[in-house]
């Protein structure tokens, strides 16, 4: 067992790891990051083989070094996207150790100690918890579901329709990922598709910038309903918009409860089914914060511009929302990004609160 220590340790290498670490290498901050995965790519290696950006790779960058340099037309693909960040890691050669689990973090008089599950440890001044969400699938709980006979998929580990050709296959939730999904398994699936609303959608032209418009408006507490929140929330990708051609887009309001063959509806009828996938998100992987004492029931932390509130040498990203608008997406984990990273280096020299 061995003890390393640098001024700031980041925990994830995925995209809002190596935008922070571009930040702080500009600032000459001696960091390191902390990764899990086998290999670059972050969240995106556990992703669907079809799954592609909702904005084109013009708007889709992480700091330093753009997209466009490999992908000028189109929304890029998943492939596409691990093959940006691999090479994006290649060409700034950071300082990545991986795969190294980061089970806990724990005091260590005026450091944080990163206590990894090969039994390294790492101490830093300060630590960017940049995990994401990828490995916390959530799934609603439903009456009946332990007596499902059939399959059931959260989207987290979706990766193609082949296996469920000719079935008959719900998919469960209204965001992209349920209509990229069911735009793909209704080629070759009966499908259904339920949402707790009526999905709404972007117009043919607006590509999922608007999105990030608006999660930043709402962070800032600005009123996201004069420029954004009117046109919708699912991004019209191509298969998308040959799905709703197909008449594939109609939705149903949710079932009551699951039954060894199916679905029971509300108004006693039945559905069988021989899958579900359920598009229901995702929870913060924070169980490493745990031996804080800070993590909330729902994996959250409390935190004032990134910085947890009860643990000031302890920053966050990449989480969603309330990490920094549209953290979780590449062009929120650039501009989060830019802006904790000042924050973290005012801290290390002195600073008693965050820099606004």
């Amino acid at each position: 067992m061995t003890s390393r220590h640098h001024r700031v340790g980041i925990i994830g290498g995925g995209q809002a790891g190596l935008a922070i670490a571009y930040y702080l290498r500009r600032a000459d901050v001696d960091f390191v990051i902390v990764d899990a995965g086998a290999g670059p790519g972050g969240a995106w290696v556990h992703t669907w083989d079809s799954l592609r950006l909702f904005s084109p790779a013009c708007y889709s960058s992480l700091p330093g070094w753009p997209m466009t340099a490999l992908y000028s037309k189109g929304y890029p693909s998943r492939d596409e996207t691990i093959e940006y960040l691999t090479r994006y890691e290649k060409r700034y050669e950071y300082p990545i150790n991986r795969p190294r689990i980061v089970e806990a973090i724990e005091h260590d008089g005026d450091l944080l100690r990163l206590r990894c599950r090969d039994g390294e440890r790492y101490s830093a001044a300060a630590v960017v918890s940049a995990t994401g969400t990828w490995s916390k699938p959530y799934v609603p709980e439903y009456p009946g579901a332990a007596l499902f006979t059939g399959t059931q998929l959260h989207s987290g580990h979706y990766r193609d329709a082949r296996p469920f050709a000719g079935q008959r296959v719900a998919i469960v939730g209204g965001g992209n990922s349920g209509a990229q999904i069911l735009a793909e398994l209704s080629l070759v699936a009966e499908t259904i598709w339920i949402t707790l609303r009526d999905p709404t959608f972007l117009p043919d032209d607006v590509d999922g910038r608007v999105l990030f418009e608006r999660a930043t408006a709402r962070v800032r507490g600005a009123d996201a309903s004069t420029a954004t929140s009117g046109l919708g929330d699912i991004v019209m990708l191509p298969s998308v918009k040959s799905a709703r051609d197909r008449g594939a887009l109609t939705a149903v309001r949710p079932f009551e409860r699951l039954t060894p063959t199916g679905l029971a509806w509300r108004d006693g009828t039945e559905s069988e089914l021989d899958a579900i996938i359920w598009c229901t998100g995702f929870l913060p992987a924070t169980d490493h914060l745990k031996t804080l004492g800070i993590v909330a029931a729902d994996g959250r932390v409390k935190v004032l511009d990134q910085r947890a509130v009860d643990e000031p040498r302890l920053w966050l990203a990449g989480y969603g929302n309330w990490t920094g608008a549209a953290s979780a997406t590449l062009i929120g984990a650039a501009r989060t990004a830019r802006d904790l990273a000042p924050r973290i280096v005012n801290a290390l020299a002195g600073h008693q609160r965050p820099v606004r």
